[in-house]
């Protein structure tokens, strides 16, 4: 047998694993990187964040992803060339990790990696009849594997839409085995490029996990457009703004906001493009970058809370934040006034960082897959996820 394969059965049998979680997602800031310490698996999983960190991208390399990402027409010769670079890129900031903390390669089981969506097309945003669901992670996972010396489990998102679903969010698989509670009902929030949800209520009658809308997409390319930096941080400049009402009922007008869950969506449709069109079609070609931000800060506040208001239906719930987003205080504070009985915190309240937890997420599907089994948690396809590349 091969002794990869060997060693995958060991790790599978193992008290404890040691597992690797690498997530890009689609706001381009960097790599999280996130080892952890997997017991058990199931509802049964115990997971400890041994360390982690967001290893940042270079301009150059930023640039090289933006001219494929989220594009309908690209150079397929540049997609073939980032799906190996992209993939070589992630293994030596994962090694560079690794040196920092001290860890020999050798002692990892194995490195959950997600590689980098750059193009996602559910049927609801592509509309053909004959094509499916659709979704396109680069970054290949055999790379990481030859130059980590790691068994590597990557694209995970193939085959949640293989078994009919859109691709994302899968945060429902690792927010319900981590983070069900029997004590309150729990919504975890993420707010990326796109917001995702998933509520978990006490008696887990009703399971729902899906995308609401934009996250920090808009907010970072307004950011790097008027005032050439990456992000707005803290929401200080969403702050100094006002809020263009007539732009704000526009953008929450979109048939998106009126699909049932669950549903998915990306950068595909919350563009540079759909905002300025809006912009048009308003008359609000005169707002300045300030203004802008704000607006598109309070939509992304709006567009979550009437998802979540939908959901939750005024009980009592507790809300867990996590994600780039979780750390705009404007943003943060729209969401408190727009949902008032919902208790808002950080994930970190719950003993996992919230700039690590899709890192993590990625670690324990892949946990599963090795020495689990598909979970059902009543809300997406019954699955194991994620390729296998061996070292050699």
């Amino acid at each position: 047998m091969n002794r990869f394969l060997n060693r995958l059965i060991e790790s599978s049998k193992a008290e404890s694993r040691l597992v690797i979680g690498l997530m890009s997602g689609t706001s381009l800031d960097g790599l999280d990187i996130a080892l952890c310490r997997l017991e058990g698996s199931g509802l049964f999983s115990k997971v400890k964040v041994l360390q982690e960190r967001t290893s940042c991208y270079s301009d150059d390399f930023k640039e090289d992803i933006r001219s494929v990402f989220s594009k309908r027409e690209v150079d397929l010769e540049k997609v073939a060339l980032l799906n190996a670079k992209i993939g070589k890129v992630h293994a030596g900031l994962l090694i560079e990790a690794l040196e920092d903390w001290g860890v020999e390669p050798s002692e990892i089981d194995f490195i959950a990696s997600h590689g980098q969506t750059i193009y996602h097309a559910p049927k609801s945003l592509h509309g053909l009849e004959n094509y499916p669901n659709a979704t396109l992670q680069i970054g290949d996972g055999d790379h990481i594997a030859i130059r980590t010396g790691i068994i590597t489990l990557s694209d995970f998102r193939q085959k949640h839409v293989a078994a009919g679903g859109e691709g994302a969010p899968l945060a429902l698989y690792g927010d319900y085995i981590l983070f069900s509670s029997r004590l309150e009902n729990r919504v975890l929030l993420n707010i990326g490029g796109i917001s995702n949800f998933t509520y978990l209520p006490i008696d887990s009658s009703k399971i729902i996990c899906s995308d609401v809308g934009p996250g920090n997409t808009l907010i970072d390319l307004l950011a790097r457009r008027y005032f050439n930096i990456p992000f707005d941080e803290g929401g200080q400049i969403a702050a100094r703004g006002k809020v263009c009402e007539s732009l704000l009922d526009e953008l929450m007008a979109h048939a998106f906001f009126s699909e049932p869950f669950p549903k998915s969506t990306g950068p595909e449709l919350f563009s540079i493009n759909f905002l300025e069109s809006t912009v048009r079609n308003t008359g609000n070609t005169h707002l300045g970058g300030e203004d802008l931000i704000a607006t598109v800060t309070e939509f992304t506040a709006q567009a979550i809370a009437k998802g979540l208001n939908l959901i939750l239906k005024n009980t009592e719930s507790a809300l867990y934040v996590s994600g780039g987003g979780s750390h705009n205080s404007c943003l943060l504070e729209s969401l408190s006034i727009l949902l008032p009985k919902v208790r808002i915190d950080k994930l970190e309240s719950l003993g996992i960082s919230s700039d690590a937890k899709e890192a993590v997420l990625f670690a324990v599907l892949a946990n599963e897959t090795v020495c689990g089994s598909a979970v059902e948690t009543g809300g997406g396809p019954v699955v194991m996820m994620g390729k296998i590349s061996l070292p050699e």
